[in-house]
């Protein structure tokens, strides 16, 4: 009988592994941590559970290591690729703004009326600033916002910094994109193509890491299980629950903006957007679902072809309501974890730096991991229980994303008036 060759084997192996969704993969991951944890659950294990944490830890260290430059070209790339009339560019920025402003509202109201936090509470690390002794200087953070230096922002990771280096070269590079193409040049497309490559870069390695998400999730929940019990499985039961209302409540703020700002009945939008909102749930990324995106707006809701492209192409480079909520939200919950309730100055402060981080979020899976780090820097968070929430991030990135997309298409649909256009309006049933 002929024997199968060991690598043969293990490349099956790899094979299947890498053809098994990442969902059921952490799934497997959080089964096994927690058999592991309830196994090893004796002060004698200690230093083993501890030793777990290294799976996390590197992962977060990656991630935090990726979140500057991801900011800086995913910003840069969207001002080079965005095609938005100078006209429509105003009233676009205040329905991107606004709806992300709303969305950290309901997140936070959401967070600070169930309080999911306070059904357990977590030991804080020794070191590091607590979140509580951060105060909120609108003067000072203007004046800090400025980089001394164009590296600095990279290498101290300040979210804020990176956000101004990158909007302030992305302005100049359209700028100077707009000029040549008057012109007739083309001088622009080497740097255009080099960004564009960077970006791709970036977005490869970030693929690379989310890969070893399952490794992080099976040695937290192992370490948590073993040492803490269960009790902080419970508050984040309560956490996803809190994350979920406050996702449909902006769903229903979404809804309502259709109804009240354009001609599209509410009704009529959601049985049109049905197959973006499936696409995002399953795949959790606005990119892949941008086609899906345009054509439900165009063959299905029937809005015009301009106002459809702003809002699906457009929209799903700048608007990420869904990553600014749960980055909100997961501020909050690991402070109240942590017996660290901000105060209404700090949670400002959350606002804020969850509205410039949510600009960078790219549409792909786990990015909003990426971003959070950056939160959590700025508010004196410990990025470590980070790695927490990654045990129920699968589930929550598919419904946030989803939520990304339908703010896209609500743009669109407020872009395109109150009045439908030439095409026929969306028969309801059709």
């Amino acid at each position: 009988m002929k024997k199968t060759p060991p690598t043969t084997t293990a490349a099956s192996l790899l094979e299947r592994l890498k053809a098994t969704p990442l969902y059921i993969q952490i799934f497997i991951a959080l089964i096994l941590g927690v058999t592991v944890g309830v196994l090893f659950n004796d002060p004698q294990y200690k230093d083993l559970l501890n030793g777990l944490a290294i799976f996390p830890n590197l992962i977060l260290k990656v991630l935090k290591a990726l979140a500057p430059p991801l900011i800086l070209v995913a910003v840069l790339h969207a001002f080079l690729t965005a095609e938005i009339p100078a006209r429509t560019a105003p009233r676009l920025l205040f329905l991107l703004l606004s709806n992300t402003v709303a969305a950290i509202v309901i997140g936070l109201l959401v967070a600070n009326t169930v309080q999911p936090g306070l059904h357990s509470q977590l030991t804080a690390p020794l070191s590091g600033v607590r979140a509580t002794d951060k105060v909120f200087d609108p003067l000072g953070l203007i004046e800090s916002s400025i980089p001394a230096t164009i590296v600095q922002p990279l290498a101290e990771n300040n979210v804020l910094q990176v956000v101004v280096v990158a909007i302030t070269f992305g302005l100049a590079l359209r700028a100077v994109k707009t000029q040549q193409q008057q012109q007739g040049k083309r001088d622009y497309l080497p740097l255009e193509q080099a960004i564009s490559t960077l970006f791709e870069l970036v977005i490869r390695v970030l693929g690379w890491v989310v890969t070893l998400v399952p490794f992080a999730v099976f040695g937290v929940v192992a370490r948590v299980v073993g040492l803490q019990g269960f009790a902080p499985f419970k508050a984040l039961g309560f956490f996803v629950v809190a994350v979920l209302l406050a996702l449909f409540l902006q769903g229903c703020f979404y809804l309502t903006r259709v109804g009240l700002q354009s001609w599209v009945k509410p009704l009529d939008f959601l049985k049109g957007g049905s197959d973006a909102f499936s696409t995002a749930f399953s795949t959790a990324s606005s990119t892949i679902t941008m086609p899906v995106t345009f054509r439900a707006l165009t063959d299905k809701i029937r809005l015009r072809e301009s106002s459809a492209s702003l809002g699906a192409l457009v929209g799903s480079n700048f608007n990420n309501d869904g990553t600014a909520l749960y980055e909100a939200m997961s501020a909050l919950f690991i402070a109240q974890l942590l017996n660290q309730n901000l105060h209404l100055e700090q949670q400002l402060l959350v606002v804020l730096t969850s509205i410039v981080a949510s600009v960078g979020a790219a549409g792909i899976p786990e990015a909003g991991l990426v971003t959070m780090t950056l939160v959590f820097t700025a508010v004196g968070l410990p990025v470590e229980y980070i790695v927490l929430l990654v045990t129920v991030d699968w589930f929550l990135d598919r419904c946030r994303t989803t939520i990304n997309v339908m703010g896209d298409m609500t743009v669109a649909a407020v872009l395109d008036g109150k009045q439908p256009g030439s095409k026929e309006p969306l028969v309801t049933g059709a």
